[in-house]
C-alpha cells in the first residue's frame, strides 16, 4: 500500500493554522436518532423564543404603556424587523441542517459491482469543461489529471483557456505556453497505461467466450491491477510537494486510486486462492475499469483566438462559447478581424475542418478544484436512474483542502465545509442551487434553456446566464422554470481551494454577495410557471431559496443597525439571546462534526464582522446594477504566491467597527444601558481578534500605507505623448473594405487619408508579421501612423495587443477596487515610478 506525503511549506505556517491534511470521510457518518431529534427541538425552540420575545417585550410595552412616543414606536418596529430577519436566517440554517441529517441517515451507497454492471450495458459520453484564466500551470495540471483519471466509458477533458492568446510580457507568454502544453503532456503521461490496458481488454474480449473465466486470465487481470497501482504510486512519488493542496492530490487522487486498484487486484487473487471462479462478464468489467480509468482525450480551446465567438470577460461566456459549438463541424476562415469559425453543413466536410463532438453530459470544473475517483461514475449513474429523468444538475458541493497554512484559510475552509452540509440539506426540500465549482449537467437540459442572439452577425448562445456574477444561481432558477430539478449527491467527492489571505477573500466574498437580489424576480416567475404546470411548490423550499439569495442583504444591514443605533433598553430581552442560542449551539456541533473546534463559532462571528463592509459592497453593487442596467464586471479571485493587498476601504472599515463599538460601550456604560454595553463589548473583542488573527497588525499598516500612497504614483506608460501623424501617401485597406464594406468604421475617409500607409511601409510591416510580434511592435513604434491602416497580418497582431491591454486595464481596475494586487507587485510598481 502507499505511504502518506509529507511536505515542508514554501512559506512559514501561521500559529493557529491547520496541521491535519487528511480529508473528512467520503460518505457522511449516519447521524443518530437523538441527533436528529435535538435538531428538531432546536427549530421549535427558535420559533418559540422569538414568539415569546415579541409577545412579552414588544406587544407588552404597548399594552402596559398606553401612550408611547413616536420615537419609541419606530425603534420598536425597526428592532423587531431586524431581530425577525436575523432569527429567520438562523431558522433556515437549522431547517437546512435538519434536511441534511435526514439525507445522511437514509443514504445507501451503490455497490461497486452494480456500477460496473450498469456501465457495461450503458456507456454515455461526458465532456469535462475546465474554464481557466491566468492560473498557474501546476494548479491546472492537478485539476485536469484528476478529471482524466475518472473512470468513465467515453470522456473528453477540455481546458477552456481564457487568457489573451498573444501576450507581450515574456513571463506571461511562458506561463501561457506551459498551460497550452498541459493537454499533450498529460496524454503522454497516460499513454503507457492507456495502451497497455486497452490492448489487454481487447485481447480478453476476443479470446474468452466462456461463462467462467480461466484462472490464468483472472491471474493476469490481478497482475494488471498491481501494475496500475504501482504506476500511480510512482506518479505520486514524482509529484512535487509544495503545499497542502499538493499533499491532497498526491495522497487522495493518485495514491488513493492506487490503493483502490491494488485492493481489487488482491481480491481477485484471494478469490482464486480459495478456488472460486470469476465469470467472464465480471472479468471483462474489471478490464474495462482499467481501460476507462486511463483513457481520456484532452485538448485546449481558446475562444479569444476566434473573432466569431464572444469575448465577454466572465466564466459563463467562456463556457457558453464552447458549449454552443458542440455537435458541429467548423471551417476556419480568415478575416481582417481575425479568424472565424464557420459552420459546415453535413455532407460538405473537408480535411482540416474542426469537429467538436457532442456529449450526453457535461462536467464543469473550476481550474483550482480537484475531483476524487468515482465522481463521474456515481453522479452520472444517479442521473441515469428512471426516477431522475428530469434532474438537470447534480454535484457534490465542494469541501475545503485540509492543512491550510494560514488562519484565515483555515476559517474560510470551515465556513465552506459548513456550507457543504447546508447545500445537502436544501436538496431534501427541493431547494438545491448549482454551486459552480463543479457539477455534472445533462446536456439536454442546457439545450432547453438556451437563449440566442446575434452580435455583429455572429450567433451567440447563452446556456448559462452572465447577467450577474453568480451565474450558477441564476441558471438554477432558469432550469426550474423549464421543469428541471437539481440534486446534490450526498457524498464528499470534490474539493476546491479557499483564499489564503484577506485580500483575495475580499474579491471572492464580494462576488458571492452580488446578484442575489437581481435574481429574486426570476424566482417569482419560476414559482408562477411551476404552479401553472400543476407542480407543488412547498413553502419551505421557497423560504430556503429566498434566504439563500437575499439573506446577505438583510443580515448585513441588520447588523449595521444593531451596531450603530442606540436602541431603547426596554426593547432588549434575554429571549433574543435564547432565540439565537439553538443556532450557535448547532453550528458549533457542525464545526466539530467537520473536524474543527466548537469555539470557532466565536471566531467565525468576528470573521463575519470584518467581512461586513465586503458584504455590504456586494449588496450595493446589486442595487447599482438594478438601477443602471449595467453588468457588474466579473472579478476573479486572485491566486498569487505572495499576499494579496487589501483595498484601503476594507482595511479601514473593520478598524472603524472596533472604534465605534468601543465608543458605544463607553456611551452605554455611562447611560447604564447594560444590555447594549455587553453587545458592544462582545463585538469589539471579537472584531479586534479577527483583525489581529486574520488580517494581521503589520499587514493592516502596510495596506493602509499602500492605499494612501498608491494614488500619488503615475504610470509612465499613460503619460507617453502620441506623436503627430506623418504625411504619407494614401493606400486603401482593401481587406477591411471587402469584409466590412468600408474601412472598418473607425476613421473617416479624410482621417484615414491623412495617416495612410505608403507601400514600402506596408511591405515592411508584412515582412515583420512573418518574423514575429516583436518586430511588428518595433515597426509600429518607429512608424506610429502605420498602425492605423496596416496590412491584415499587422492589424491582427495590433488588435490582439490592444485586446490584451484592455483586458489588463480591466483586470487592473477590478483588482485595485477589489484588492487583488499583491503587495510585492505594488512595491515594484512604486520603484519603477
Amino acid at each position: 500500500m502507499s505511504s502518506t506525503s509529507s511536505y515542508t511549506p514554501a512559506r512559514k505556517r501561521q500559529l493557529g493554522s491547520e496541521k491535519r491534511t487528511d480529508p473528512l470521510p467520503t460518505v457522511h457518518p449516519k447521524p443518530s436518532d437523538s441527533k436528529i431529534t435535538w435538531s428538531r427541538v432546536a427549530i421549535v425552540l427558535t420559533i418559540l423564543f422569538w414568539a415569546i420575545y415579541v409577545v412579552t417585550t414588544i406587544i407588552r410595552q404597548f399594552i402596559d404603556s398606553g401612550s408611547q412616543n413616536f420615537r419609541f414606536t419606530m425603534e420598536a418596529i425597526g428592532y423587531t424587523v431586524v431581530v425577525t430577519f436575523l432569527t429567520f436566517s438562523a431558522l433556515m440554517y437549522l431547517v437546512a441542517r435538519q434536511g441534511a441529517l435526514q439525507r445522511f441517515q437514509k443514504h445507501v451507497r451503490v455497490p461497486r459491482a452494480e456500477l460496473d454492471r450498469h456501465f457495461a450495458q450503458t456507456q454515455p459520453s461526458i465532456t469535462v469543461l475546465v474554464p481557466s484564466y491566468a492560473e498557474e500551470p501546476e494548479v491546472v495540471r492537478m485539476t485536469l489529471l484528476s478529471a482524466a483519471l475518472q473512470e468513465f466509458p467515453s470522456k473528453r477533458v477540455v481546458l477552456l483557456l481564457d487568457d489573451n492568446p498573444n501576450p507581450t510580457d515574456p513571463a506571461v507568454a511562458e506561463r501561457l505556453q506551459a498551460t497550452r502544453d498541459l493537454a499533450t503532456s498529460i496524454e503522454d503521461q497516460l499513454s503507457e497505461p492507456r495502451f497497455r490496458f486497452t490492448d489487454a481488454l481487447m485481447r480478453f474480449e476476443l479470446g474468452d467466450d466462456r461463462a467462467l473465466a480461466e484462472p490464468e486470465a483472472a491471474r493476469e487481470l490481478a497482475g494488471h491491477y498491481r501494475w496500475a497501482a504501482q504506476w500511480l504510486y510512482d506518479q505520486a512519488d514524482a509529484h512535487t510537494i509544495e503545499d497542502h493542496v499538493d499533499v491532497f492530490f498526491a495522497d487522495q487522487v493518485l495514491r488513493a486510486l492506487g490503493d483502490d486498484l491494488a485492493l481489487t487486484g488482491e481480491a481477485v487473487d484471494a478469490a482464486l486462492d480459495e478456488g472460486a471462479l470469476l465469470t467472464s462478464e465480471r472479468v471483462a468489467q474489471l478490464y474495462r475499469r482499467l481501460a476507462w480509468t486511463f483513457d481520456a482525450d484532452l485538448e485546449v480551446f481558446e475562444r479569444k483566438k476566434w473573432a466569431s465567438l464572444s469575448h465577454e470577460a466572465n466564466k459563463a461566456m467562456n463556457l457558453n462559447a464552447y458549449i454552443g459549438l458542440m455537435g458541429g463541424t467548423y471551417r476556419v476562415e480568415e478575416t481582417p478581424e481575425g479568424p472565424i469559425l464557420s459552420a459546415v453543413p453535413v455532407g460538405s466536410r473537408r480535411p482540416g475542418d474542426i469537429e467538436i463532438p457532442d456529449s450526453d453530459f457535461l462536467l464543469t470544473l473550476d481550474a483550482d478544484s480537484i475531483l476524487l475517483r468515482e465522481y463521474c461514475l456515481r453522479l452520472t449513474f444517479f442521473l441515469q436512474q428512471p426516477d431522475n429523468a428530469r434532474v438537470a444538475v447534480t454535484q457534490t458541493p465542494y469541501s475545503s483542502f485540509r492543512g491550510a497554512g494560514t488562519r484565515i484559510e483555515r476559517l474560510a475552509g470551515a465556513t465552506t465545509d459548513i456550507q457543504h452540509i447546508l447545500h445537502q440539506g436544501k436538496s431534501y426540500y427541493g431547494a438545491t442551487f448549482w454551486v459552480g465549482a463543479n457539477a455534472v449537467i445533462r446536456k439536454r437540459a442546457l439545450d432547453d434553456i438556451v437563449e440566442t442572439e446575434f452580435v455583429g452577425g455572429f450567433e451567440v448562445r447563452r446556456y448559462i446566464q452572465d447577467r450577474t456574477v453568480i451565474e450558477d444561481t441564476e441558471s438554477s432558477i432558469d432550469l426550474g422554470t423549464h421543469g428541471w430539478t437539481l440534486v446534490n449527491y450526498p457524498e464528499r467527492l470534490s474539493y476546491s481551494a479557499t483564499p489564503p489571505d484577506f485580500g483575495s477573500l475580499i474579491v471572492q466574498r464580494r462576488r458571492w454577495a452580488n446578484g442575489g437580489l437581481l435574481i429574486l424576480p426570476k424566482l417569482w416567475r419560476q414559482v408562477k410557471e411551476r404552479r401553472r404546470r400543476g407542480e407543488n411548490v412547498s413553502r419551505v423550499e421557497l423560504l430556503l431559496r429566498i434566504n439563500y439569495m437575499a439573506s446577505i442583504c438583510w443580515a448585513s444591514f441588520g447588523l449595521v443597525f444593531l451596531l450603530a443605533y442606540p436602541y431603547d433598553g426596554r426593547l432588549l430581552s434575554p429571549m433574543v439571546l435564547l432565540a439565537a442560542l439553538p443556532y450557535f449551539i448547532s453550528q458549533a456541533a457542525d464545526l466539530r462534526y467537520c473536524g474543527y473546534k466548537a469555539m470557532d463559532i466565536f471566531t467565525i462571528y468576528g470573521f463575519n464582522l470584518i467581512l461586513l463592509p465586503v458584504n455590504l459592497a456586494g449588496v450595493l453593487k446589486s442595487i447599482q446594477q438594478s438601477l443602471t442596467g449595467k453588468k457588474i464586471p466579473f472579478a476573479r479571485t486572485p491566486k498569487v504566491k505572495n499576499r494579496t493587498a487589501s483595498p484601503l476601504l476594507y482595511v479601514v472599515a473593520p478598524l472603524a467597527i472596533v472604534a465605534f463599538s468601543l465608543f458605544t460601550l463607553w456611551r452605554d456604560v455611562t447611560a447604564q444601558n447594560w444590555g447594549n454595553a455587553a453587545f458592544a463589548a462582545f463585538n469589539a473583542v471579537w472584531a479586534i481578534w479577527a483583525i489581529c488573527a486574520y488580517i494581521g497588525v503589520g499587514n493592516t499598516i502596510v495596506d493602509i500605507w499602500l492605499g494612501m500612497t498608491k494614488p500619488l504614483y503615475v504610470d509612465k506608460s499613460k503619460r507617453a505623448s502620441t506623436p503627430e501623424p506623418a504625411a504619407v501617401t494614401a493606400s486603401i485597406d482593401w481587406r477591411s473594405v471587402l469584409y466590412h464594406g468600408h474601412a472598418g468604421g473607425e476613421l473617416s475617409h479624410q482621417e484615414r487619408a491623412a495617416v495612410a500607409v505608403p507601400v514600402e511601409v506596408e511591405e515592411q510591416l508584412a515582412a515583420a508579421a512573418a518574423s514575429g510580434a516583436a518586430e511588428i511592435a518595433a515597426a509600429i513604434a518607429a512608424e506610429p501612423a502605420a498602425a492605423v491602416a496596416a496590412a491584415a497580418p499587422a492589424v491582427e497582431v495590433a488588435e490582439a495587443n490592444e485586446t490584451e491591454s484592455a483586458d489588463a486595464e480591466s483586470i487592473h481596475a477590478e483588482s485595485v477596487e477589489a484588492g487583488s494586487i499583491s503587495a510585492g507587485s505594488i512595491s515594484a510598481e512604486k520603484q519603477a515610478a
